[in-house]
């Protein structure tokens, strides 16, 4: 998509950098420049997310999704975006590790025509499931939320994707973790969260599922 995709690829960057975080190589910089162009064109006529200004969809959405990506441990083979609204923090997984087979779950038909003309237009073998995840048959290796509406409810249901033995990966806040924490009980390994780069209540938590149920 030309200068500006690689404009805000190097915006992005740039960010990533101040928030002492490895920089993306500069081609995959330009898809994310690109993703962004798209983003901001679909929201100038349909509501696809709150944060509509390139600044905040690039500090916002990308750069804490590419720190979710980064987060995330080797051996994940297949990966569900719970509720992906926009595409994230799926379709930044889907472009920073390649070797993750992402599905894209979205029940609300305009944002899940926007996640299938993304996986087009930046040329991802991701899979948009247009309907409600708990509709799916398999289960996954990981299983990721962020901003899903009633996340008291969603966790519970995205514990049943989860395959024995695979990760539950949550984009939220210390207070709201600490909530859904205590609503999934015990029995869920939590590893220490991690602070999303440039906010002071952002974590990603990941659980490990037991094997034995």
């Amino acid at each position: 998509m030309g200068e500006s995709s690689r404009a805000r690829g190097a915006r992005l960057n740039e960010m990533l950098s101040a928030a002492g975080l490895e920089r993306l190589d500069p081609d995959l910089a330009e898809r994310f420049g690109d993703y962004c162009s798209l983003l901001m064109r679909w929201n100038a006529r349909t509501n696809l997310t709150a944060v509509r200004d390139e600044e905040g969809i690039l500090s916002r959405h990308f750069m804490e999704s590419v720190a979710c990506a980064r987060a995330l441990p080797a051996g994940i083979g297949a990966l569900l975006d719970f509720g992906s609204g926009a595409g994230f923090p799926g379709i930044p997984i889907a472009l920073c590790r390649t070797e993750i087979a992402v599905t894209l779950a979205e029940s609300q038909g305009k944002k899940a025509a926007f996640l299938r003309e993304a996986v087009r237009m930046l040329g991802l073998s991701s899979t948009v499931h247009s309907g409600r995840a708990e509709r799916l048959a398999s289960q996954f290796d990981c299983v990721t939320l962020r901003a899903v509406d009633r996340m008291d409810l969603a966790v519970k249901v995205a514990m049943g994707l989860v395959a024995p033995g695979g990760l539950l990966a949550l984009m939220t806040t210390m207070a709201e973790f600490e909530r859904l924490q205590a609503e999934l009980g015990a029995g869920l390994s939590w590893l220490e969260p991690w602070q999303l780069p440039g906010s002071r209540t952002g974590i990603v938590a990941l659980a490990r599922v037991p094997i034995g149920g």
